[in-house]
Parts: structure tokens; sequence; C-alpha cells
């Protein structure tokens, strides 16, 4: 029996949950790692919905280098970023 295939959002998590703490990919590159280049809006939307913390959207960024929206608010996202960059930055002390 073949393999199910998977969803446009469930491979747009998968990829999201193998960003690396204190980097960024930006909604068009995962639309592309995803298979589909152009839906860019559709990963920001399936990202929205996202409330798994095993899933961390707060690393998918605009392509501009603006951070874009977040469920729990851009503030917040903003704030989660910078720590995970302190922390890298802490590590190579």
């Amino acid at each position: 029996m073949a393999a199910a295939k998977k969803t446009f959002s469930r491979k747009v998590y998968e990829i999201a949950a193998k960003i690396p703490a204190g980097q960024v990919l930006s909604y068009k590159e995962v639309a592309r790692l995803a298979g589909s280049p152009r839906a860019y809006r559709a990963v920001g939307n399936i990202l929205n919905k996202n409330h798994d913390p095993a899933v961390p959207c707060h690393r998918v960024v605009r392509s501009d280098g603006k951070t874009g929206g977040y469920n729990r608010g851009e503030g917040k996202k903003k704030e989660i970023l910078e720590k995970e960059r302190q922390g890298l930055l802490k590590g190579r002390k």
C-alpha cells in the first residue's frame, strides 16, 4: 500500500519544526521547500493557526527581514527571536 500523501499544511509544519534556534526562514522559502513556491501567503495562514510548541513558527519571517505576523502578537515574536539570538551569543563565549 502506498504511503499517504502529505498535505501542504503538514509539510509546512515539518519544515518549520526543523528550523534551528537563532535561525529563520522566510514564508517564501518555506513555501518553496514545501513544494509550492508561490504559496507563501498560505504558509502564513497555516502557521498563524499553530499552537504546538514543537513547531517554532516564530522562526518564519517576511522576505524583507521584518518579523511578520504571529498568533501571540508581533511583539512576542520579536521577543522570542531576540532571546534565541542572545542565547546563541552567550553560548559562543
